[in-house]
């Protein structure tokens, strides 16, 4: 439980990721050297950017997504946040924040990489620096009711063929 192990997880899964897109590999390997280069890069307190646990939350039968309406980011995002220290894994940290921000208990999460994004955000940290997100395919349990945490404006269920505009959610 510590900056190493995040920072082990989160290169594990790197590597055992094996995207097709030419992007994503792109943003694969600028990753991997980002941690090669970043001991404690799974951190809020690496300033010039920090590795973060997301997590794309469906419904059990897959119709349907779960979404947060962010209060600092202004938009509909998946769900997910910071590691902390606390954390072992980076999986662990997404299946964590998942569960704070929904409300729902007994979420299942995949354990492999879903996919990878970046986005430079003004976080909790209060200055402009960069999210690298790495992706969890979460599914929620039958019948669950979301409740909306104080980290969010508002939580909903979308159906996934109709997604909010100008929403960028890893669906495949």
């Amino acid at each position: 439980m510590s900056a190493d192990s995040l920072h082990a997880s989160a290169t594990e899964l790197l590597e055992k990721w094996s995207p097709t897109e030419g992007s994503d590999q792109s943003l694969r390997q600028a990753m991997l050297a980002f941690l090669g280069s970043a001991p404690r890069g799974c951190l809020r307190e690496h300033v010039p950017g920090h590795i973060t646990a997301s997590a794309v939350v469906f419904s059990h039968d897959e119709r349907e997504v779960l979404l947060t309406l962010h209060p600092r980011v202004g938009s509909w995002i998946q769900l997910g946040g910071h590691c902390e220290e606390g954390d072992d894994t980076v999986a662990g940290a997404a299946l964590r924040e998942a569960t704070e921000e929904s409300g729902i208990p007994g979420l299942r999460l995949e354990p492999e990489l879903y996919g990878a994004q970046a986005h430079p955000i003004t976080c909790s940290l209060g200055v402009p620096t960069r999210h690298l997100d790495l992706l969890f395919r979460i599914t929620a349990p039958a019948g669950a009711v979301p409740v909306r945490s104080a980290e969010s404006t508002d939580l909903r269920w979308w159906p996934v063929d109709a997604l909010p505009a100008n929403v960028d959610v890893l669906l495949r």
